[in-house]
Formats: C-alpha cells, sequence, structure tokens
C-alpha cells in the first residue's frame, strides 16, 4: 500500500486545522450555516436530514488493518456503533457531532485517512477493481495508477471548482470490476500489438437524472501520457461545461451536445498542446509508485478444509480465485438476511481487521457493492477465517446472489432522497431469503436509490428499484437489463410504479422468472435478450 509522505502529512494536517478554526466559528455563531456550507462540503461533511454526515475517503478502496480498527474506533466512540460502506468504496458516518469532527479528523490523518474531496464540484475518490492486484485475468495492476491520479488531482488549482463533482474509474481487467462506462472518465489498461500496455480511455458516463454509457476517446494511450490526456479532457470539460444548469453540468451532457467526434477532436487537440511537457509521467516516478503495490508472497501450504456448517457454501460462493498460487481472495458479505446493504458495526470492523493482519497481509479493500474484500487471504487459512467470519456475524454466503443488494441511505438518512431504500432493501432481502429465490442467481444484481442521484446505482442493475415521490407516496419504478461491468448498459423501465411492498413482491418475481427462465450459463441479460420483457411484465402486473 502507498504510505504518506512529508507532503502528503503536510497537506492533511494544514486541513484538519483549517476545518478545526471554520468549525468553532461556525459554533460560536461567527458562520451561518449558508457560509460553513461551503467549507464543510469540502471536508466530507453533509447536513442530512437528522444529523451532520461525515464522507471519509478510502483511495480506490484500499486500506489496511490499522486504519480499518480506526474506523471502528470512530464509529464505536462518535456515532451510534456503526459505519455506512458506500459505492465510491468510502465509508460514511450518519449521527458525528459537529464539535467532535475536527478530532475525528485529527485520528484519520495519525492513519494516512482524510476526508478531502468526498463531496463538491472537484475531482472524487479515483475506485478501481476491488481485486486489483489479485485478479487472474487484469493485464496490470492498476493502483499504482489510482494513487498517481490521486496525487495529481488533490487541490489541483485548476479542477478545484468544476462545474460539477467528476469521477475516474480504472480497471485492469476486461471484466470490468470498476464500471469505467458509467463514470465521467473510465480508464482501461490494455495490452497493444507490440506487447506494451496502456489506456483505452472513456468519457462522459454517468448516472443520475439522465444515465449515459461512456464513449471511447482513445483505443491506447501510453502510461506516460496518462496525465497529459486528463488534463486534456478535464480542461475541455472546465471550459465548456454548463455552469449556469445543475442538472445539465455534468461531462456526459457536454459529450452528448457536442457529439462525440467533435469532443474527441477538442481533447485531442487540448492533448496536443499540453503533452511532452512537465505533465509526462517518467518511468522512474511510475516504478517507484508501483513498488508501493508489490505482489504477495506465494504460499506453499495445502489448501485448508473444513466440515463446519456453511462452510462448503461459503467457499464456494466468496472464495474468489488469486493469482498467486496459495493465496485466495475473500469477499465479505455485509448483506445478511434483512440487513442494511453496507452497514458494519464497530465489532465487525475489529474482526475484519485482526482476520486480514492474521491470514491475509493486513489488506482490505471496499467494493462498489458495499462489501469488504481480503485480497490476499492465504488459503491454508480460509477455514480459521470463515470461523473468525462466522463469530462476527460476517459469513453470509451470498456474493454475486440476488441477496447481494446495493441501495443507497435513501430517505432514512438523505435530504435528497424522495423514498425510502434500505427498508425496501431488507424485506426484499428476507424474502429471497425466505423463498429460497437466492439459490442459482449467481452474478444477478439488484440496486436500490431513493431518488433521481442514483446512489445506490440502479440504473446499472438487473434488475433496479428507483424512489420516487407521487402526491406524497413512495413509488417505486422498476427497471430491467442494467449492466455495470463489461459492456455497460441502462436499465429499461417495465411498467407503472410500484408501492413498497409491491416492488418487493415485483423484484422476487422477477428474480423468479429469471430462475425458471434461464438456461445453462445465462446470466439475466442475456436471458432478458432472449425472452424479452413479457413474461417480466406478466409476472409483475398480470399482462
Amino acid at each position: 500500500m502507498y504510505r504518506y509522505d512529508e507532503i502528503d502529512r503536510s497537506i492533511v494536517s494544514e486541513r484538519v486545522e483549517e476545518f478545526r478554526e471554520q468549525v468553532s466559528a461556525r459554533l460560536s455563531g461567527a458562520l451561518t450555516e449558508d457560509q460553513f456550507k461551503p467549507l464543510r462540503l469540502m471536508n466530507g461533511v453533509y447536513l442530512q436530514l437528522h444529523a451532520y454526515m461525515l464522507r471519509v475517503a478510502i483511495p480506490y478502496g484500499t486500506l489496511d488493518a490499522r486504519q480499518m480498527r480506526v474506523l471502528a474506533h470512530i464509529a464505536r466512540h462518535y456515532d451510534k456503533d456503526y459505519g455506512h460502506f458506500t459505492t465510491r468504496q468510502n465509508i460514511q458516518y450518519n449521527w458525528p457531532a459537529l464539535v467532535d469532527i475536527p478530532e475525528i479528523l485529527e485520528q484519520l490523518a495519525d492513519v494516512e485517512m482524510h476526508a478531502i474531496q468526498t463531496s463538491g464540484n472537484c475531482i472524487r475518490n479515483t475506485t478501481t477493481d476491488p481485486f486489483a492486484g489479485a485478479a487472474l485475468d487484469e493485464v496490470e495492476d492498476p493502483r499504482p495508477w489510482c494513487e498517481l491520479i490521486r496525487q495529481w488531482s488533490t487541490f489541483h488549482p485548476e479542477f478545484t471548482f468544476l462545474p460539477r463533482k467528476f469521477k475516474i474509474a480504472v480497471t485492469g481487467s476486461d471484466a470490468d470490476r470498476a464500471a469505467i462506462g458509467v463514470h465521467d472518465i473510465g480508464l482501461k489498461l490494455v495490452r497493444n500489438d507490440a506487447g506494451e500496455t496502456g489506456f483505452e480511455v472513456h468519457a462522459g458516463g454517468g448516472q443520475g437524472r439522465t444515465p449515459r454509457v461512456a464513449v471511447k476517446l482513445r483505443d491506447f494511450l501510453p502510461k506516460g501520457e496518462l496525465l497529459a490526456y486528463l488534463t486534456a479532457i478535464m480542461r475541455v470539460y472546465n471550459l465548456a461545461g454548463q455552469r449556469d444548469n445543475i442538472y445539465k453540468a455534468r461531462i456526459k451532457i457536454l459529450v452528448e451536445t457536442m457529439g462525440a467526434e467533435a469532443f474527441t477532436q477538442d481533447v485531442e487537440a487540448m492533448y496536443r498542446q499540453i503533452r511532452g511537457r512537465d505533465l509526462a509521467v517518467p518511468a522512474e516516478e511510475a516504478a517507484r509508485l508501483a513498488a508501493f503495490f508489490p505482489e504477495p508472497s506465494p504460499s506453499t501450504l495445502p489448501e485448508g478444509v473444513s466440515d463446519a456448517p456453511g462452510y462448503a457454501r461459503w467457499r464456494a460462493i466468496n472464495v474468489k480465485p488469486h493469482k498467486v498460487p496459495g493465496r485466495a481472495i475473500v469477499v465479505i458479505s455485509l448483506k445478511p438476511r434483512a440487513g442494511a446493504p453496507g452497514d458494519a458495526t464497530a465489532d465487525q470492523m475489529d474482526a475484519v481487521a485482526s482476520l486480514a493482519e492474521r491470514y491475509g497481509d493486513g489488506e482490505i479493500r471496499v467494493t462498489k457493492e458495499q462489501n469488504l474484500v481480503i485480497p490476499h487471504a492465504i488459503a491454508a487459512h480460509l477455514p480459521a477465517i470463515h470461523e473468525g467470519l462466522r463469530e462476527a456475524g460476517l459469513a453470509t454466503a451470498n456474493a454475486g446472489l440476488a441477496s447481494d443488494i446495493v441501495t443507497c441511505p435513501g430517505l432514512d438518512y438523505c435530504n435528497l432522497a424522495n423514498a425510502r431504500s434500505i427498508p425496501v432493501a431488507q424485506a426484499l432481502s428476507a424474502a429471497l431469503f425466505d423463498r429460497g429465490l437466492d439459490e442459482d442467481t449467481q452474478d444477478l444484481t439488484i440496486k436500490i436509490s431513493g431518488c433521481i442521484n442514483a446512489c445506490g446505482h440502479h440504473h446499472i442493475a438487473n434488475i433496479g428499484l428507483l424512489g420516487v415521490d407521487k402526491k406524497g407516496e413512495e413509488v417505486y419504478q422498476l427497471t430491467l437489463g442494467g449492466v455495470a461491468d463489461n459492456g455497460a448498459a441502462i436499465g429499461k423501465i417495465l411498467g407503472p410504479g410500484l408501492t413498497p411492498d409491491e416492488a418487493v413482491e415485483a423484484v422476487a418475481a422477477c428474480v423468479g422468472v429469471f430462475r425458471r427462465k434461464r438456461k445453462d450459463g445465462e446470466t439475466f441479460t442475456h436471458t432478458l435478450a432472449r425472452i424479452g420483457f413479457e413474461p417480466f411484465k406478466e409476472a409483475v402486473y398480470g399482462q
């Protein structure tokens, strides 16, 4: 993992002290809430329905055991004993007192963490494949390049006040577990005919009110030119993006308005102007960053075996193959039956930290599916890991199944939401578990958003729910056919809106149709393409 240098430490500590003064001014009344708002947002502090919320950055979803223990400490001492892991691989605390937030930020800084640029119209946390550095199918580990982007984008003077927030994702695999197709910029590490690795570049993707799939700008960009090309894209957007209409300010609208060809031409022209100058990435700098992310050593121990209840199912579903012999990728589901997706208690965070430290080189990942990962587990210790997770209430064997539901906080917390999402997810989870509908649903995705901002990623779910307000009532639109990863696609509305109870039954019905109609090896989208929407409409609406 990357370790802070003196520049990192100075930037973060100075920001903590600056914000401490700003909080003091707010509490004393020297700053009004309107004056304080832009200051707190620059430090990841939101004002939600009931309290302030603090969003902590977990750069490219990677952290270590000591950092996880501090996150647990914060949950235990400053919140209500839990944290919420998000679809951008961060963590949110929903109940901190404003007076305590500077102290929280100081404790985070002590373990090389912060909340900078987790809000506002700036470049947000760069996300990546949670299996990076471990996946069998990756061309190259994307994390060093994510770290390069983090350093380049932090407090970037030109891109601190963009037309709207900006999100970048990087993947090193064809499987695209980072969902680059629905990001403002999506980068995919590829190998050309000469055997060189570089980036396939996409831009203009996003969800929210107007979901769009990104367009490809380049088939191959040399790695040393990455910052120059990113700067070119950002500069074109920053100059031409629509600032007078919040609903048309994202880069996806600019790309659509200009047209993909014209936008690409402008980016290429800007790139030609600035390439080869200070933005070139020296090979030695790329090597320096790569050295922070070494491949784990092989293990010669045989894989552990166990006849403990639930172990075989957990091993088959939650454990993924690793590229290094004797290692395994362990997905820790934060989706127990009827649980709040993405929530983990302080004790559970401590348990994950201990297991990762003891059996997996101390490294942990956060996924866009709101789960955790021990990416470099020693396969000989899988039974011990399972037992430790079972004791912590974290051994649910449903990673990638229908009940591995993604959801935003919704109307229970968020002041932008129109409808609740967590209670619907909990009811749906219970229905799927209790009716046996979770079986044989590998790689089926269900995602729920409580408003059009789509923080629950419903647009790119195989089965999505969007909560809207209709004359004071919560109504849910059901969409089918979305795809998050390779071959990104936006789901289509199936029919009229549904009440919360109807929405739960509708999703369960759609899962049932899929299980009955699928052929061997088919994904949900393959089945949907073959049989069409009508069987699902009939199951939901009786039409």
